[in-house]
């Protein structure tokens, strides 16, 4: 008796759209292509957004409060072209 041959898995098809669709850009890189001036008060909600976000993922453990907002603020001024 001869064995039963497998047959391979058919190929997976993208869907039209999602074919098209470009990957998505973290939210503040798609701010600062919007824009090229970036206000004091909006670099300032930016940093703070950036900061929380950092004391988020350590589980908001007090005590790293200062190095969360020196990382989030030079993350930032990256992002935009910005110096200290």
């Amino acid at each position: 008796m001869a064995a039963k041959k497998e047959r391979p898995a058919p190929p997976t098809r993208k869907t039209p759209a999602a074919a098209a669709r470009p990957a998505a850009k973290p939210a503040t890189a798609q701010a600062f292509e919007a824009r090229a001036e970036v206000s004091a008060e909006e670099l300032r909600k930016l940093i703070a957004e950036a900061a929380y976000y950092r004391a988020k993922e350590r589980g908001f453990a007090p005590g790293y409060e200062v190095d969360d907002w020196v990382q989030a603020e030079a993350e930032v001024k990256r992002l935009i072209g910005r110096t200290a």
